[in-house]
């Protein structure tokens, strides 16, 4: 006999339905969610795929496992039975359906470990519950927040929901909250659960506002690091004697740096080998982060950029020419190709469509790369001997 999904084709013993049911709502965490929120109603019906015709008589051994399982089923008010006449038996009563009508009853019928977890979710919502009965549909749709809660950390979030209030951190980043009871790194690791549930308790206003940092009139954290580094005397001293600095990209396109020339370079390590070179500070480690580019004060210095020779390297040389439309590329040409092609490397995962502004030679480099025209697709500019870069780089400043 063919053999299908769940084991049989016809005849689903009480074990295969459980694990059938357990897949469907209660692993499923969408459908679990809309049942516990009643948007997707009950009962949960399965049917049990009794047999017809000669099937029954054609595996008997199967056929009375089927009925005699379901018979000391324990939860006889879940399961549907029906009178059958077959050809060579005598009138047979046989199961047909489970039907589940209730929450209650589905972590009845799937047994310990539902009833565990649901006991999880009952200690771990209550604390919350007394803050504000309406927070029951927030904390479900949260519910794979919640049930990794201890019950200290919900009744320390619950603590918490009363504490903030619109304008609470003004000017402030999130970790200066002033809480009474509460560090902010525990806020922080629980923010979008928090956020969740303050906006239902204020009626929608923190959606409204952006969000929780928005609402609470917190700065956003600093994101988007850069290296700065004075190549002169004079830029240096200019920042103050600091020899490197960092500081986020948001931050930099507010700020002018102290030199004519400003020297883009992708990675932080090439960045670190730079020569000295008069009236330049150079920009380093920022990878694809070219966004704070377009900064206003850019436009009247000469910026040179220098990345890796790939399609990722030139993709990103393309991102900043988007901001910067009069950025010089340095070292990103066949000539450098050619000085250094037995030190080139497979590139693992290259770009896959052309990027929109390389000049032509670019392009064609770009081509050249993905085309194997070179003895491999990636020179890194770590390899570049250090007298070649130092040759063009001044170079380029004469």
């Amino acid at each position: 006999m063919k053999r299908e999904q769940n084991g049989v084709r016809w005849g689903l013993l009480p074990a295969q339905v459980k694990n059938l049911i357990r897949q469907r709502e209660w692993d499923n965490l969408s459908s679990l969610k809309a049942r516990l929120l009643g948007i997707k109603a009950f009962p949960v019906r399965v049917g049990l795929k009794p047999p017809r015709g000669s099937s029954a008589i054609s595996d008997m051994v199967h056929f009375q496992r089927f009925v005699d399982e379901w018979k000391s089923f324990p939860y006889q008010d879940y399961v549907e039975w029906s009178s059958k006449n077959f050809r060579e038996l005598s009138e047979q009563r046989i199961p047909t359906f489970v039907a589940i009508e209730s929450m209650q009853h589905l972590i009845k019928f799937l047994g310990n470990d539902a009833l565990s977890r649901s006991k999880v979710w009952e200690r771990n919502m209550k604390p919350f519950l007394w803050v504000d009965k309406d927070l029951y549909p927030a904390l479900v749709k949260c519910i794979d927040i919640v049930e990794k809660l201890s019950l200290r950390d919900a009744e320390l979030l619950a603590k918490l929901l009363p504490q903030l209030k619109p304008g609470l951190g003004e000017g402030q980043y999130l970790r200066a909250l002033p809480l009474i009871g509460i560090d902010t790194k525990f806020l922080e690791n629980h923010q979008i659960l928090i956020e969740e549930l303050t906006d239902v308790i204020h009626k929608g206003a923190v959606s409204a506002f952006g969000g929780l940092t928005a609402w609470l009139g917190c700065l956003i954290n600093p994101k988007g690091w850069l290296t700065i580094r004075p190549l002169c005397h004079t830029a240096m001293a200019a920042l103050g004697g600091i020899p490197i600095l960092q500081i986020p990209g948001e931050l930099l396109k507010q700020h002018e740096l102290p030199a004519s020339n400003i020297l883009v370079v992708e990675n932080l390590q090439s960045g670190l080998a730079l020569p000295d070179m008069p009236d330049t500070v150079a920009v380093i480690g920022g990878g694809k982060n070219v966004a704070w580019m377009d900064a206003t004060w850019l436009r009247s210095k000469r910026v040179g950029y220098w990345g890796d020779i790939d399609t990722w390297g030139l993709a990103i040389l393309s991102d900043a020419r988007d901001k910067c439309v009069d950025i010089e590329p340095l070292m990103m040409d066949v000539e450098t190709v050619k000085a250094h092609e037995e030190r080139m490397v497979p590139e693992p995962n290259p770009v896959e469509s052309n990027p929109s502004l390389l000049n032509e030679d670019e392009a064609k480099l770009f081509n050249d790369l993905i085309s194997g025209r070179f003895q491999s697709s990636r020179l890194e500019q770590e390899r570049l001997s250090s007298d070649y870069i130092r040759n063009k780089l001044m170079g380029w400043l004469s």
